[in-house]
């Protein structure tokens, strides 16, 4: 079997609130494969997004390993946590986190101009991502021009445009209406299939877990469900 991209052995995550720790993640163990679609899905308070920013190395553990393309996170310097995070992984929010003052296509382009890759090729690749995405001519329009939908359409531009291994998705459909959601949910799918891209989402929305293509649930920190599904159509 190929090699796993995300490992979390016995991952426990603790957070003190005023003098009261409070357990997020309870001996979490899960694998992630290469090229899966899988929803983390739970009740707000269950861990999904808590484990997706243990992934990320948003956050550390209390106890146990995160392991991502085989590199244990304990073990790495804040700079290559960020190296990591910045050509590895690619996220996509909830609430967008465009840059205001930036376009459409400066949005996309960002996290490739930061790697430092040659404008010719950021611009060929923005401009083919934002055609992928349905924006193409809205690439010179900054954030406060585009529907939420639009946004999150450059957030997931920005998100795969430089060919991360994975991305990491916390709840991108929580603020969109239900069609606007399902297609954005159809583009990943997509995105997954074309580019073998990894996505891992935290989401409590059906209309994703109806697309994964594994459900891993949690609830109080642990997982009570791990299972593989097709996808629906």
């Amino acid at each position: 079997m190929t090699d796993a991209i995300v490992v979390m052995k016995d991952v426990e995550k603790e957070y003190l609130q005023g003098e009261t720790i409070v357990p997020a993640l309870r001996g979490l163990d899960l694998t992630i494969y290469p090229g899966e679609f899988t929803a983390i899905a739970g009740p707000s308070g269950s861990g999904k997004s808590t484990a997706l920013n243990l992934i990320g190395a948003l956050d550390t553990p209390s106890k146990g390993q995160v392991l991502v393309e085989g590199q244990d996170l304990s073990t790495l310097s804040q700079a290559a946590l960020s190296e990591l995070r910045l050509r590895r992984i690619g996220f996509i929010f909830q609430a967008y986190n465009l840059i205001p003052v930036l376009t459409a296509y400066e949005n996309a382009e960002f996290v490739m101009m930061l790697q430092g890759i040659p404008e010719k090729e950021r611009r060929d690749t923005v401009m083919n991502i934002l055609k992928e995405v349905g924006l193409e001519a809205m690439a010179d329009r900054r954030p406060a021009q585009l529907s939420g939908g639009q946004q999150q359409r450059v957030a997931i531009a920005r998100a795969v445009a430089a060919n991360p291994a994975l991305v990491l998705a916390d709840e991108p459909t929580a603020n969109l209406d239900s069609k606007t959601a399902e297609a954005l949910l159809d583009l990943m799918l997509e995105m997954n299939e074309k580019h073998n891209t990894t996505f891992i989402f935290s989401t409590h929305d059906q209309k994703v877990m109806d697309r994964a293509r594994r459900l891993v649930h949690l609830q109080d920190g642990t997982i009570t469900e791990d299972s593989l599904r097709k996808a629906v159509a």
